[in-house]
């Protein structure tokens, strides 16, 4: 997350709501990302989701607020061109489950993130600055060696091209 400890008035928490499947994932029924509110009815996000599908951090979405006060997101107004990708280390690769090491790992390709002890994943917020094409070939390799399973949370048209 890129916000400091005292949080500026135009931090505004957003929540999206979630479809669970026949498990119960995810497990919960919404999650909240923090954002910077632009105007009244626009954000921007500024951190990476857990859960929330076809959302990249620096996004813009209207929003919208309920009778309890919360902010609700509503349609996606821009992507920011960034890629979300979740990252699960097993037990028995390299990084032996550690989400600091995923971190690390994929930080000198460019991309940041954050980990959940809680469900043993990383989310990466891969900006269209970093080295795309390394950061794939890497969580490719990784999975195919039994190192992590990856998902694609919200990818474009150039990261599905790559090899």
């Amino acid at each position: 997350m890129r916000r400091s400890e005292s949080l500026p008035n135009d931090y505004v928490k957003v929540w999206f709501a979630l479809d669970q499947d026949d498990s119960g994932w995810p497990p919960a029924g919404s999650e909240g990302l923090w954002a910077v509110r632009l105007s009244p009815e626009v954000v921007r996000l500024d951190n990476t989701p857990w859960f929330v599908r076809n959302v990249a951090c620096g996004d813009l979405f209207s929003v919208e607020r309920d009778h309890r006060g919360q902010w609700w997101a509503g349609e996606r107004l821009q992507w920011s061109g960034h890629c979300t990708i979740r990252v699960a280390p097993l037990g028995d690769g390299p990084s032996a489950g550690s989400l600091r090491d995923v971190l690390d790992r994929f930080s000198t390709l460019g991309a940041t993130g954050e980990g959940i002890a809680q469900f043993g994943m990383v989310a990466l917020d891969v900006p269209p600055t970093a080295d795309v094409a390394a950061i794939k070939r890497c969580l490719v390799d990784g999975q195919d060696a039994g190192w992590w399973a990856y998902e694609e949370g919200c990818v474009s048209d150039a990261w599905l091209a790559l090899a």
